[in-house]
C-alpha cells in the first residue's frame, strides 16, 4: 500500500511537472508570436515610411515636386504676392525691345526670387518641425532664409533698372510696335502668363474654400499648357499639317490625363477652355492696341 501511494504521488508531481512545462513552453511560444507579431508589424510601418519618403520612380519624383509647387502657392502670402508680381512684370516686358540675352536674365530674376522664397519656406517648415521652443540657432536659420529672399529681390531691382531705366524714357506710342515685330516674344510671354495663371487656379482649388473650384474639381496643368501651346501655335503658322499635329498632340495628351485617372473629363475640357481663352483674350488685346497705332 505505501509502494502504491508512493508511486501515486510520483505520478502526480510528474503530471504536475509536466503541465507546469506545457504552461511555460506555451508562454515562450506565445511570447514569441508576440514578437514575431511586432517585428512584422514594425517592418510594415518602415515599409510604409519608405513609401512616403521614397521616390519610387522619375513620375513620383515630379508628383511630389509638383505638390511641393502647389503647397507653396496656396499657403505662403509672399509667394503668392510675387506670381501676380511676376504676370504684370512679364506683361510689361512685352512693350520694351528685349532681346533674347535681356529677356533670359529677366525670366531668371524671377524664378531665381520664387526659388529663394520656396527655399525660405522648406527650411521654415523643418526648423518649425524640430523646434517647439524659442532657440536661438533655429532663429538664425529663418533669419538666413529669410536674407536670401531679400538678396534675390536686391538683385532684381537691379536688373530691373539695367533692363528698363533707359528704355522708359524713350517709351511711346512705339511700345504696340514692338509686341508685333516680336510674335515669339510674344507666344512666350503669353505661355508663361498661362502656366501661372493655371498654378493659381490649381492653387486656389486645394485651399478647397471655393463651391466651384475644390478638391473635386482641380484643373489639369498638363492640359492647360498642351491647349494653351496649341492655340498659339494655330495663330502663329498658316501650315494646316502643323495645325493638325499640334491638335492631336494637345488631345493626346488630355486624354493621357484621364487616362492615369489623374483628372476627370469635366476637368480637361475646363482646362482646354480656360487655355484658349486666356491665349484669345491676351492675342485679342496686342492686336486692339496695335490697331490703335
Amino acid at each position: 500500500m505505501k509502494s502504491k501511494k508512493k508511486n501515486n504521488e510520483k505520478n502526480e508531481k510528474k503530471d504536475l511537472h509536466n503541465q507546469a512545462n506545457k504552461i511555460e513552453v506555451s508562454k515562450q511560444s506565445k511570447q514569441e508570436n508576440r514578437k514575431d507579431e511586432k517585428s512584422i508589424l514594425e517592418e510594415k510601418t518602415k515599409k510604409q515610411q519608405d513609401d512616403r519618403t521614397k521616390n519610387h520612380s522619375f513620375i513620383d519624383a515630379w508628383k511630389n515636386a509638383f505638390n511641393g509647387i502647389i503647397y507653396a502657392t496656396t499657403t505662403q502670402g509672399n509667394i503668392k504676392k510675387q506670381l501676380i508680381i511676376a504676370v504684370v512684370v512679364v506683361i510689361v516686358s512685352l512693350f520694351f525691345n528685349l532681346n533674347r540675352a535681356e529677356f533670359l536674365c529677366f525670366l531668371f530674376t524671377i524664378v531665381l526670387i520664387l526659388f529663394a522664397e520656396m527655399v525660405n519656406t522648406a527650411i521654415e517648415t523643418v526648423v518649425d518641425l524640430y523646434v517647439d521652443v524659442y532657440h536661438p540657432k533655429a532663429k538664425i536659420a529663418k533669419d538666413v532664409a529669410a536674407g536670401g529672399v531679400v538678396i534675390t529681390t536686391i538683385n532684381a531691382l537691379i536688373v530691373a533698372y539695367f533692363l528698363f531705366f533707359d528704355k522708359i524714357a524713350d517709351i511711346g506710342l512705339a511700345f504696340i510696335e514692338n509686341i508685333t515685330n516680336t510674335p515669339s516674344h510674344l507666344a512666350f510671354s503669353v505661355m508663361i502668363i498661362v502656366i501661372i495663371a493655371v498654378l493659381a487656379l490649381i492653387a486656389y482649388a486645394k485651399t478647397n474654400k471655393h463651391k466651384g473650384l475644390n478638391a473635386k474639381f482641380v484643373p489639369s496643368g498638363h492640359a492647360t499648357i498642351g491647349f494653351a501651346a496649341n492655340a498659339i501655335i494655330w495663330l502663329l503658322t498658316d501650315n494646316f499639317i502643323v495645325l493638325i499635329l499640334s491638335l492631336i498632340m494637345s488631345i493626346l495628351l488630355a486624354e493621357s490625363r484621364c487616362a492615369a485617372k489623374e483628372h476627370k473629363l469635366s476637368e480637361i475640357i475646363f482646362s482646354a477652355c480656360f487655355a484658349n481663352a486666356m491665349v484669345l483674350i491676351l492675342y485679342g488685346i496686342s492686336i486692339a492696341f496695335t490697331q490703335l497705332t
